[in-house]
């Protein structure tokens, strides 16, 4: 297992930071929709689609959504960026009342829904991150390997008091502080290379916390998702990672929400 996980992330990281940091426009926006639209063929089966034409067809109406948002004056049609944070908060209520709230999400209707006001607004999100310059968007990136590494470290040593022991066990409130200190040293390192006033820098350091609580609701989504379905991993896809979705549900909820505060222009 170690061995293909190696070998796996040997191919799939420079392939991603090529994808992410070499592209630009019209080519940025093919790149990271093909990797939303896998994360949409994982996401149809966790809404109860298995296999065959109903599992694809969510996966094309996704990506007609994409082309006709990129083909309209994109860089102002920044409403659906709204619709993920309203939807973000409700995923979050179902998160947190897991599982006495199942009857309220449990269609594969309403979980297709699901998928795309998490998939859409986070495609968006990379993209107007891009559009604003590559330091915001390794910003985001940073932000949410840095909140994963900080509450893994801290939660195995310090872990007590569980976080949501019905949604995943592992997960601890300390592991969470962790993470909201990894990130916050992150934002005043990124507030001195940008030379942010003081006022900027207070926003940032908001927006960081806020952001990194949306990661870790990002994670337990998925892993509520994949509890319901009886799966551990969302495909095989990536040989020893598991699916595109174990690799970018923290990033689904941080994308999207911390281009929305970027676009405010709250630090600029």
């Amino acid at each position: 297992m170690l061995k293909q996980r190696i070998l796996t992330a040997a191919w799939l990281l420079p392939l991603a930071l090529a994808g992410l940091f070499g592209l630009s426009g019209g080519a940025f926006a093919a790149f990271t929709a093909a990797i939303v639209l896998l994360g949409a063929w994982e996401w149809a089966n966790l809404a109860g689609l298995e296999r065959g034409g109903k599992r694809l067809a969510p996966v094309v109406g996704l990506g007609a959504l994409m082309a006709l948002w990129y083909l309209a004056d994109w860089q102002v049609a920044h409403w659906p960026l709204w619709l993920g944070a309203v939807g973000w908060l409700v995923n979050l209520t179902w998160v947190v009342g897991y599982p006495a709230r199942l009857e309220q999400w449990r269609s594969t209707t309403m979980r297709l829904a699901m998928g795309l006001w998490v998939l859409m607004p986070a495609w968006i999100g990379f993209n107007v991150l891009r559009d604003a310059g590559v330091a915001w968007l390794l910003f985001v990136l940073l932000l949410v390997w840095g909140a994963d590494i900080g509450a893994y470290f801290v939660g195995r040593s310090l872990g007590r008091h569980k976080l949501a022991p019905r949604v995943s066990p592992g997960k601890t409130w300390e592991g969470v502080a962790g993470g909201l200190a990894v990130t916050a040293l992150l934002a005043l390192a990124f507030a001195a290379w940008q030379s942010l006033s003081m006022g900027g820098t207070l926003a940032l350091l908001v927006a960081t916390a806020v952001v990194t609580l949306a990661s870790v609701v990002g994670d337990l989504l998925e892993s509520m998702l994949k509890r319901h379905r009886g799966i551990k991993d969302s495909s095989q896809l990536l040989p020893g990672h598991g699916g595109v979705l174990d690799r970018i549900d923290s990033l689904t909820a941080a994308a999207p929400l911390f281009a929305l505060v970027h676009s405010a222009g709250l630090w600029s």
